[in-house]
This record gives structure tokens, C-alpha cells and sequence, in this order.
């Protein structure tokens, strides 16, 4: 990980951290339960899938984009509940001003997808597919996101 990452205290909640308390969820869907349970749990105790969930709603992203680094820094194509690289997929999808504000972390994606693509090749054929393509998709996002950052239309 890049040494300009800010550190935080793990063993609090995003809740504890942003200062926001969400009350109960008021609409009973998976995202939106799992969201609000998420968001009162202590951060130390996040999985990939939790990761995976809350970064793909954008939810707080300054605390758990760079966990989630580190986590891919140890597997680029660590699986939450989906497929292998749906952790990464999120990350790369993840709202492109956050990333351009953070040159570290945009750095850092940038990297850890280029492993995770040359290690395709030892997943099992419809693994390799499912996350090819999901990889694909989610890198053009992330790669569109820097030339717009680059032009300064982010």
C-alpha cells in the first residue's frame, strides 16, 4: 500500500466514524438491511462480500477502499459472494471522483488490476470467463474515469 493512505482507527463503525446514525432501514430489501447493519459494524470485522456490497454503493469509501487494497494487495482476485475479482470490480467501479482525489489509491487499483488480469489464466474456465469479463467491463469504467481525470472532467 502506498505509504500517504490515511490511517483510522479499525475497531470503529463508518457509523462512528462519519458520525451518521441511519436509524433503522425503512425499506426491506438485502442491499438496504445489509447496508445498515454494515454501516454499524466495526470495520476490523468487514469480509470481502461486506467490502464488495458497501463499496459498490459508495458507501464510505475513504475507510474501506483502502482496506479493501489491502486485501487485494494479498489476492487481486479475492471473491466476496459472486466470483473471483468481484471485490476488485467494485474497487474499479468505485466513484471515479473519489479516485481521482486520491492519487495513491487510483495508483494502487491501477496495479492491483494489472496482476489480477495476468492471473486469469489459473482460474478454471468459467471462473476465468465470469471474471474476465466482469474485470473488463469494471477496468473500461476506471480507465474512462482517469482520461476524464486526466482532461479535468472528472
Amino acid at each position: 500500500m502506498p505509504d500517504n493512505i490515511p490511517d483510522f482507527d479499525r475497531s470503529k463503525s463508518l457509523q462512528a466514524l462519519d458520525g451518521a446514525d441511519w436509524g433503522e432501514p425503512t425499506f426491506h430489501s438485502h442491499v438496504v438491511t445489509e447496508s445498515h447493519r454494515l454501516h454499524r459494524t466495526p470495520l476490523r470485522d468487514f469480509n470481502v462480500a461486506d467490502l464488495s456490497l458497501m463499496i459498490g454503493q459508495q458507501i464510505g469509501l475513504q475507510y474501506l477502499l483502502p482496506i479493501a487494497l489491502e486485501r487485494l494487495s494479498a489476492d487481486p482476485l479475492a471473491e466476496g459472494d459472486y466470483y473471483p475479482g468481484d471485490l476488485l470490480a467494485s474497487v474499479l467501479r468505485a466513484d471515479s471522483r473519489f479516485l481521482v482525489a486520491s492519487p495513491a489509491l487510483r495508483s494502487e487499483v491501477a496495479r492491483i488490476a494489472e496482476l489480477a488480469f495476468s492471473l486469469l489464466p489459473t482460474l478454471d474456465q468459467l471462473d476465468r470467463e465470469t471474471t474476465r469479463d466482469a474485470l473488463t467491463d469494471a477496468r473500461d469504467i476506471f480507465q474512462k474515469a482517469e482520461y476524464f481525470a486526466q482532461h479535468g472532467r472528472a
